[in-house]
């Protein structure tokens, strides 16, 4: 039974995707709809998935696997490789695991909350203050990784599953202009991950016009 990953072009599945093309792996991509907009795509992945979230991997033993780190780091023991994940022991190890865990648990969830704000304010009045509260806080957010971040590549020498991440986040709110003017470290490490051989075929299959 191939891997099969539940994926709409240009969401967070598409890190996923960058990285499943970066390691030559094999899978089959089950397109979803608008999660936001379509309970028949909701009700795609619901099924292995309560939050009806992407990405959403089924795996060759049926076993589901969700959140994008956690696939991220199970990947990385799939191939038996260290080229996107640092070994333990690695002096870019700490790093990394760092950065990857506040790009998923500070950032990310500023696009959960303010990419629909109506599952969580109710006056509509309300909605556009919500939304701009969150989108402000995440470029703070922003500002702190690209002090952290080293050249080329996020790690510096070395790249690594965070210049995915960066490849697709940096497309997201607040925008291309905003990264390439306030985060320019971030959004060059990101472009390069996104040009790699392999890789590229990907990001242009994720490229969602609505998010650039």
């Amino acid at each position: 039974m191939a891997l099969k990953l539940y994926a709409r072009p240009g969401w967070g599945s598409a890190i996923v995707e960058y990285q499943f093309a970066f390691y030559g792996l094999a899978y089959q991509r089950i397109e979803v709809e608008d999660l936001f907009q379509s309970e028949k795509g909701r009700e795609t992945v619901r099924p292995l998935n309560p939050l009806a979230q992407i990405p959403t991997l089924l795996m060759d033993d049926d076993t589901v696997l969700t959140e994008s780190a956690a696939i991220t780091l199970w990947l990385a023991d799939r191939t038996g490789s260290d080229a996107l994940v640092p070994a333990a022991g690695s002096p870019e190890r700490a790093d990394f695991l760092r950065w990857l865990i506040f790009l998923v648990a500070n950032i990310y969830p500023c696009f959960t909350f303010a990419d629909d704000p109506a599952r969580f304010v109710e006056p509509e009045a309300a909605r556009k203050l919500f939304r701009a509260a969150v989108d402000a806080h995440e470029q703070r957010l922003w500002q702190h990784v690209e002090v952290a971040s080293g050249e080329p590549w996020f790690l510096g020498g070395r790249l690594s599953a965070i210049d995915a991440y960066l490849a697709v986040m940096t497309r997201w709110r607040p925008g291309i202009g905003w990264f390439q003017a306030h985060a320019p470290r971030l959004w060059a490490a990101g472009e390069r991950f996104a040009a790699l051989p392999g890789v590229d075929r990907a990001a242009a299959a994720n490229q969602d016009p609505l998010l650039d």
